[in-house]
């Protein structure tokens, strides 16, 4: 069955880890008719933990998308992982969804990749809300962590249900909307509908008033109802609720244990009846020469979709998870993949719960759906029914912040580990794959330790290939520090022509960051033009490997200020030799020295862990930058560190604090190094050196 724009709802489930995502999605599922039975995340039969690596570990690793059909509307519903270390899966689900639910622990309250992931949402302006999870858990407290979200996020929620009890008191929620009370099945069915009991009813009065309050403020005509009358009307409640969540002008919270199946059937009937629909959002196209704007989500446009994921199935093969944007998406239909430029066959759709697919013909704008086997669709693709002259701005995503270099233990399996890491690669865009020719590594990086020891894992037993691993080197700079000139004559007598010529070279430092200027000073011919780009090529070729560790050299300014020819002997070659020569020894005598990458580091961290974070960044010879309280005890922490010392920091960080901390990380500047630090890193690169030779 095909659905229209405005019957259908795209809805993330995100928060942090262990808060009981899955569950939820599990028990939504059950709930509304699309499984016939829950499992639990133990079991290892969940939908949303399908993959070995989620079976074994018990967490969610992947995305995972299924639908509801409730009340005539399509609920297309993203389960997501809660580590940082697959933040990507996340931020992906945020792009397709028009409306993002953050489940946090009713014990612990707001953590931090809750925080995180609402200033994400922050950024984009997408509406969402809170699903207050275990209140059937001993030390859970529903208004207690109303008051943290209050805190921690600036927002008064807008309860849309309420416990009944805490707790082991705990028996169901009330809807607030529909006032209507769900009580838990105690033989594990879904929630029975009740009377609200007596000692509810007031609590329930004081919501419906929030309620109508928050719905008034979505509409000015509401709101002189509201204030003239005191009250609104059903439909007006109903309307002004859709108007104000589109408009972020509330943030709903919902209450449950979904592990008891309560709070779910409130929950759904809100994202059938309350949540917004794709029509009421937006994306963002690059037009032909760069510019950003924003096209609405319409039906009645041509055809125009988005890849936002690729993944491979063992039995389905390539799947392509794809939003329709504009018009509609046909099985075996012609497209034209804008950012290939070329014709792309849409084969068979798809829509899913977990793994199972069911075949559809069609899909509309707005909706969610999978294209199979097509072997050039990638993801951040643009789809478009002719060339459209536009492409949708790529996924947001953070940069890795964990690196390992690796081979394969045996040569012959290097093709097959680079197909592989190849492959890893396009299903996670946060995941990178490079050989990094400076210093002649493959080199891995993910959002953290675990996201690249996972995929080191699937390579060792479903490729059975052995991998080594090792920290990588650093690509470190050389520079020079003052002004020196240096001459070299290039003079080789053979049996024909011989080779000759002589440069004077001076050179000269630059500002950090200009890299190289070239000057040709040559005044009266003593060196031909057409001998002065065989000059500059030497001079390119000597700054390739500087003379204190054989690292790049940068910024620096080099002139050529005189040079002598030989009518018959002299060549370009011969004067780039002589160049390359002339640049090494002037370097020389220009005090060199070394240059290291320097980082832009944030860390976000609970107050009790920022001394020892604090501490550990001065021993890695950190600047601390500022920091940040972002409220209920969660401190941001920005500084520039060397690039050296962050090597193992995603490892370093989980042993100060827990597990808990969280960083991100990018490079800013290169920055001078002397002493035992430079002598080490001299020492290592010329160990290296002599080890590669051996080899």
């Amino acid at each position: 069955m095909s659905y229209t724009t405005d019957l259908i709802k795209n809805v993330t489930i995100a928060g942090h880890g262990g808060t009981g995502k899955t569950t939820l999605f599990e028990r939504l599922l059950f709930a509304g008719n699309a499984l016939p039975k829950p499992e639990t995340v133990e079991s290892g039969k969940t939908v949303g933990d399908s993959s070995p690596e989620e079976i074994e570990r018990k967490i969610s690793i992947h995305a995972a998308l299924a639908h509801i059909n409730r009340n005539g509307k399509k609920i297309n519903i993203f389960d997501t992982p809660g580590s940082s270390d697959f933040v990507g899966d996340v931020i992906l689900t945020f792009r397709a969804s028009e409306f993002a639910v953050l489940t946090i622990d009713g014990r612990s309250g707001v953590q931090i990749e809750t925080v995180k992931l609402w200033r994400n949402l922050e950024g984009r302006k997408k509406p969402r809300g809170f699903y207050i999870t275990k209140l059937d858990e001993e030390r859970a407290d529903f208004d207690k962590v109303l008051v943290d979200i209050k805190e921690k996020f600036k927002v008064d929620p807008v309860p849309l249900s309420l416990p009944m009890g805490v707790g082991p008191a705990f028996t169901g929620v009330i809807d607030v909307l529909h006032e209507k009370a769900w009580f838990v099945d105690q033989g594990g069915g879904l929630e029975k509908e009740g009377a609200i009991p007596a000692e509810f009813k007031e609590a329930v009065a004081a919501a419906r008033e929030r309620l109508i309050e928050a719905a008034a403020e979505g509409d000015d005509t509401l709101m002189e109802h509201y204030i003239n009358k005191g009250a609104l009307e059903a439909e007006e409640i109903y309307k002004g609720l859709i108007e104000a969540l589109a408009d972020h002008k509330i943030v709903p919270a919902f209450a449950g244990s979904a592990l008891k199946n309560s709070g779910l059937v409130s929950f759904l009937d809100f994202l059938a009846e309350v949540s917004p629909t794709p029509n009421t959002a937006k994306d963002v196209v690059l037009d032909g020469e760069g510019n950003q704007k924003e096209i609405p989500i319409d039906s009645e446009k041509p055809l125009s979709a988005l890849v936002i994921k690729t993944t491979y199935d063992q039995f389905s093969g390539k799947l392509s998870w794809i939003k329709v944007i504009t018009g509609k998406l046909a099985a075996e239909s012609e497209a034209y993949n804008v950012s290939e430029n070329k014709k792309e066959r849409i084969g068979k759709l798809y829509t899913c719960v977990g793994k199972k697919l069911e075949e559809v013909k069609e899909f509309f704008a707005g909706d969610v759906g999978i294209v199979s086997k097509s072997p050039t669709l990638r993801t951040n693709d643009t789809i478009s029914a002719v060339d459209s002259g536009f492409k949708f701005l790529s996924l947001r995503l953070p940069e890795p912040v964990h690196s390992v270099a690796v081979n394969a233990a045996a040569k012959k399996d290097d093709d097959k580990l680079g197909e592989f890491l190849v492959r890893a690669a396009d299903e996670d865009h946060t995941f990178r794959y490079q050989f990094n020719a400076e210093t002649k590594e493959t080199v891995i990086s993910g959002m953290g330790e675990l996201q690249v020891n996972i995929i080191l894992d699937r390579i060792k037993q479903n490729q059975k290939i052995e991998v080594e691993t090792h920290v990588p080197r650093v690509a470190y700079r050389e520079t020079i520090t003052k002004k020196s000139n240096a001459e070299y004559t290039h003079k080789k007598q053979t049996g024909g022509h011989g080779q000759y010529g002589k440069v004077l070279l001076e050179i000269a430092p630059l500002k950090r960051g200009e890299n190289y200027q070239f000057v040709n000073a040559i005044f009266g011919g003593s060196i031909p033009k057409n001998y002065i780009p065989g000059v500059e090529k030497g001079v390119v070729e000597g700054m390739a490997a500087g003379t204190m560790a054989g690292y790049p050299v940068v910024d620096v300014e080099v002139k050529i200020v005189d040079g002598k020819y030989h009518p018959v002997d002299s060549s370009e070659l011969a004067f780039k030799l002589a160049a390359r020569n002339a640049f090494r020894e002037a370097m020389r005598q220009a005090a060199p020295t070394l240059l290291e990458p320097v980082n832009n580091l944030t860390v976000f961290v609970e107050e009790k862990y920022l001394g020892d974070v604090m501490s550990d960044l001065s021993g890695k010879r950190g600047k601390i930058l500022g920091q940040d309280s972002l409220g209920g005890g969660i401190e941001e922490i920005r500084a520039q560190v060397p690039l050296a010392e962050l090597l193992r920091y995603s490892i370093d960080l989980r042993s100060i604090t827990s597990g808990t901390g969280s960083f991100s990380v990018g490079f800013d500047h290169y920055a001078p190094i002397s002493g035992r630090i430079a002598e080490d890193v001299i020492k290592a690169s010329e160990a290296f050196r002599v080890k590669e030779e051996e080899e």
